[in-house]
């Protein structure tokens, strides 16, 4: 009975993973594009004191800035979105598939054969270069180095 209980509550969390609910209120939980996407008018278009124009074309600037930016995100998303959802799917699936498939196991590949070889490595430096090394400096253990200073 429990084994069948954690079947069934295994089953409803990868179908969970799948199916989540999306959240359309705050569309960037994570905040990804905060500071790439935030462009206001404020931000693009600026007059400096002094120089002004009239106060019926700043607002109707605004305006047309505001909602052209809004019909035109919001059509070029309406158009592109869903393509362009499905080549970034593809994308991050075909990386994940290489990833998991071909990267993973050769670098795991690879740190099993290296293996062998840095024993056999280690082990000629330690039989060939470290009894030349303690003779080296054993040699040189006995130099002195006098510093005089002379007028």
């Amino acid at each position: 009975m429990a084994e069948e209980r954690s079947g069934l509550e295994e089953r409803i969390i990868i179908k969970d993973q799948h199916t989540k609910e999306i959240d359309l209120v705050n569309r960037d939980p994570k905040h990804i594009n905060e500071d790439v996407v935030k462009v206001d008018f404020e931000d693009v278009i600026a007059e400096p004191v002094g120089t002004y124009s009239f106060d019926g074309v700043w607002k109707a600037s605004y305006t047309t800035f505001t909602v052209s930016k809004y019909w035109c995100y919001r059509l070029l998303s309406a158009v592109l979105g869903i393509p362009l959802a499905v080549v970034w799917g593809f994308l991050f699936a075909l990386i994940s598939f290489c990833h998991i498939w071909a990267v993973v196991p050769c670098i795991k590949s690879y740190l099993i054969e290296i293996q062998c070889v840095s024993r056999i490595y280690s082990l000629c430096i330690h039989t060939f270069c470290d009894p030349f090394f303690e003779a080296l400096s054993k040699i040189c253990s006995n130099i002195r180095v006098a510093l005089r200073k002379e007028i």
